[in-house]
């Protein structure tokens, strides 16, 4: 299935982002991210070097960016150039960073106008290097990629392991995807002292409760919700552990997933973590119930019979139970999802189970079930009424939610 297009939103909406473009082959790719990051929402200032013209024109960044692809050093416009793209921006990537470019990076050298606006911003930096995974290997590489990130704060995103250049065979050396980097950006962009050093816990996805080795008792939850909160999570400053039942859904950028299948897996998983974490949301829509025994071979229908009945066992709470494992200080967020009695039943969780915030939602509304984008949202929290949210994006619902976690953990320090 082909991903789905951006559409604006935090943290890039209304930023200004430079993305600096240097001669490796990799370059192609860096056309999509600037297409991404301003169907994101940003205003992306493309500098191509010399090198990077080599591998593609300045026309495709302005057909995909709306704005002219910048490669004159020396331009002014009531200001010098670089100086003006230095105050202004929010953020730098540079998609592909060649060896080339990080040697000149690390030495402060200001001989193109990339390297020369990096002297004039204080904006953060995300580099992501491309090349030969000989070439990067090389200590001379790995010593300028060090001083970038020890000495000047430069994050360093990538290189990935994989196919290189026609000839070149696989290994680390290639660079990002732009959906990857996207996320990366996005972190430099929306850094939150709420967060930052902080360890948020997520669990995420269905659960799934063998009946027999081919059948299980499950349910339609795909985990975009729990997905979306892990990214965001990260992209605010946080160390992010998520606990994903099955889910097609890829591992979010940056963030320490643990794959389970069942119920009681998922309890194990929450109770080894949630005493070092600062955040705990509970976003799985856990089974609540699981055969009670688990056939050892496929149940054939000829022997079963034309009715099958299945005894069940309660699965394990596992808020309740890992409940007084939490650290002390920390925020707990449990979500509600109900088919009537939404407040009523909502409520009840928040007072039984010790959450300070309840994320709640009727499965029954449309586009604000399972298998959607999209969720609309009740939130509870002691001693307030409840917070009704519009439908939107369950990524604008995630950064609703951090936002009050975000509150609540400030408030508590």
């Amino acid at each position: 299935m082909a991903r789905a297009g951006p559409a604006p939103r935090r943290p890039w909406r209304g930023r200004r982002i430079l993305l600096g473009v240097t001669g490796g082959i990799a370059a192609y790719k860096s056309i999509q991210l600037a297409r991404d990051l301003t169907r994101l929402g940003a205003v992306v200032d493309v500098v191509l070097t010399g090198g990077a013209q080599q591998f593609v024109a300045p026309l495709s960044f302005e057909g995909v960016t709306g704005r002219p692809a910048l490669t004159d050093l020396f331009s002014a416009e009531g200001s010098a150039l670089h100086v003006r793209l230095g105050r202004e921006i929010d953020a730098v990537c540079v998609a592909p960073a060649t060896a080339d470019f990080l040697a000149r990076a690390a030495h402060g050298r200001a001989d193109d106008l990339l390297c020369i606006t990096l002297l004039a911003t204080r904006a953060p930096v995300i580099v992501c290097p491309a090349m030969n995974d000989r070439m990067f290997a090389h200590p001379q590489v790995q010593e300028n990629l060090a001083h970038l990130r020890e000495r000047l704060g430069y994050a360093i995103a990538g290189p990935a392991e994989g196919a290189l250049a026609v000839g070149e065979g696989e290994g680390p050396g290639r660079m990002l995807e732009p959906h990857q980097i996207v996320e990366h950006v996005g972190r430099a962009l929306g850094a939150d002292e709420a967060f930052a050093g902080r360890r948020v816990l997520v669990t995420a996805g269905p659960t799934r409760e063998a009946l027999d080795p081919v059948r299980y008792i499950g349910n339609r939850s795909s985990g975009r919700m729990g997905y979306a909160l892990a990214q965001a999570a990260w992209r605010r400053g946080a160390a992010v552990f998520l606990v994903s039942g099955p889910s097609s859904l890829e591992a979010p950028v940056g963030v320490e997933v643990v794959q389970v299948q069942t119920a009681a897996e998922m309890r194990d998983a929450v109770a080894a973590r949630i005493g070092a974490a600062d955040v705990t949301l509970f976003a799985a829509a856990v089974a609540d119930y699981r055969p009670a025994s688990s056939k050892a071979g496929k149940i054939k229908r000829e022997k079963a019979g034309r009715e099958l009945t299945i005894a069940l066992a309660a699965n394990p709470d596992i808020a309740l139970e890992t409940g007084s494992a939490r650290k002390p200080g920390s925020v707990t967020v449990g979500f509600a999802l109900e088919t009537g009695d939404l407040l009523e039943n909502a409520q009840k969780k928040l007072d039984e189970k010790g959450f300070d915030l309840v994320v709640a939602n009727d499965a029954t509304e449309e586009g604000a079930g399972f298998e959607v984008d999209t969720n609309r949202v009740t939130l509870l929290v002691p001693g307030a009424a409840p917070e009704e949210l519009p439908l939107m994006s369950k990524h604008d619902v995630a950064e609703e939610i951090l936002d009050h976690v975000g509150r609540l953990l400030v408030g508590a320090s």
